[in-house]
């Protein structure tokens, strides 16, 4: 369970605390000041097996960062990965440290890419290609990226389209070539194939310019 940001983020729900009866208490983070002093779950002593003080607290602190990092925005597994690298924690270190988190819900592949998608279509009006380089910036490996992309249906043409009509009702006070090349270049920016032909469509259906 997730939250959208204003600006596109995800702030993911984190279960941070036990409550009396031992059961996890769901916590949200959109809420939080940023303070994760008790946030950090105890992980049932499994950083401190075999580890020495000073490699346990090491990987405590990487914890608390990692944690403090996804109250704010929810991260791929290679992401996570960059975040623990900056601490001193060695590769064994770093594989344990995001097994667990990814036991306990706190990243998913899977479920990032399907977010990713439904912003990039709904609030974006992005086209297949732009998302898809979303999820390769974002560190989603290919598998679950082309797994996740299958899921939407072909409709990327009638998209563009829909969204070259709602710009150009905006566009009727300008010249047509003008119109035209805010329009394509709009389309492009969106990963939206055959930029030229939709907009020519559009200020075409749009009353206000003529052919």
């Amino acid at each position: 369970m997730s939250a959208t940001q204003g600006d596109g983020r995800l702030a993911p729900v984190i279960p941070l605390f036990d409550d009396a009866s031992g059961r996890r208490s769901w916590h949200s983070t959109w809420d939080d000041d940023g303070d994760d002093d008790t946030a950090l779950d105890e992980y049932d002593d499994e950083g401190a097996v075999g580890e020495d003080d000073g490699s346990a607290i090491e990987r405590e602190l990487a914890e608390r960062a990692l944690l403090k990092r996804l109250r704010t925005r929810q991260l791929s597994e290679k992401e996570a990965c960059g975040v623990l690298a900056e601490r001193s924690l060695d590769s064994a270190q770093i594989d344990a440290v995001i097994a667990a988190f990814r036991a306990r819900g706190y990243l998913d592949d899977s479920r990032l890419a399907e977010q990713l998608i439904h912003i990039g279509v709904d609030r974006k009006g992005q086209g297949r290609r732009a998302i898809a380089i979303t999820l390769s910036q974002r560190g989603i490996p290919r598998a679950v990226a082309e797994a996740a992309l299958r899921s939407l249906p072909d409709d990327d043409a009638e998209r563009a389209l829909e969204f070259a009509r709602h710009k150009a009702s905006a566009m009727r006070g300008l010249e047509r070539e003008v119109a035209l090349r805010r329009l394509v270049g709009q389309l492009a920016r969106r990963g939206h194939p055959a930029a030229v032909d939709v907009a020519r469509r559009a200020l075409d259906e749009v009353a206000g310019w003529p052919s």
